[in-house]
């Protein structure tokens, strides 16, 4: 193989878009809990730091199929001011990313229609096929230039319900994030968080209150750092 046929290295540097995904837990006996864990110490970005499972868009999840697309106005919402198309590869990436992180499915009982990525071999073994249809959008947010890493993250709320299986069971997860566990809404903010993972926190629980159910929000908050200055708008509004 020539230097000429090598793909070229990634700029890690670069803003590079990102899907992460808020689990939201709530039974009659307990007070709402969200599932975070925590970055390794070591890590360039946000080492340390307890964070939703999540990551950056990999140019294979373009092509991923899903069981069941997003609902429509979260689809739309996710198209504006990017790319088009990049709706349903955002939810795959998010579905990758928490089946990855934490090892749970949300899909549907489906066969996968051609050959499965290698990413996606365990999750389909177990008989599943992604789907969006639960995933709510929820939040936007671009990190501000001069970090080592830079993305262009939306997040994803859903029900703990719709995931299969134990939600206590974490043993298919891989081990980029340490210590997962449900933790209490008005609680989460004690921990050692990134500035926009307090400020998310607050939007769901600002969120909740107005409306029990989850569902598409009236409009999502999205803190663009693009530019010189921050600027802050919302999507849909």
């Amino acid at each position: 193989m020539t230097d000429a046929t090598l793909a070229p290295p990634l700029d890690k540097t670069a803003l590079r878009d990102a899907a992460s995904v808020i689990v939201l837990r709530r039974e009659a006996d307990r007070p709402a809990r969200v599932l975070m864990g925590q970055r390794g110490a070591g890590a360039a970005f946000m080492p340390s730091k307890y964070v939703f499972p999540g990551g950056a868009l990999d140019h294979g999840d373009w092509a991923v199929p899903l069981a069941a697309p997003l609902p429509e106005t979260d689809a739309s919402r996710l198209e504006a001011d990017a790319p088009d198309g990049i709706a349903p590869a955002l939810a795959a990436a998010a579905l990758r990313e928490l089946w990855e992180e934490t090892g749970m499915i949300l899909g549907q009982r489906a066969p996968w229609p051609a050959d499965v990525p290698s990413d996606w071999q365990g999750f389909a073994d177990l008989g599943f096929l992604p789907s969006a249809a639960d995933l709510r959008f929820v939040f936007r947010a671009i990190t501000p230039p001069g970090r080592p890493r830079r993305f262009d993250a939306r997040f994803f709320l859903v029900d703990a319900g719709a995931i299969w299986g134990d939600p206590d069971d974490f043993s298919r997860a891989c081990d980029e994030l340490s210590h997962l566990h449900w933790v209490p809404l008005t609680e989460a903010r004690a921990l050692n968080l990134p500035f926009i993972t307090e400020v998310v926190l607050a939007e769901i629980s600002a969120l909740l209150q107005t409306d029990h159910a989850i569902a598409t929000p009236a409009s999502v908050p999205f803190f663009d750092n693009r530019g010189p200055a921050s600027e802050f708008r919302r999507i849909g509004a």
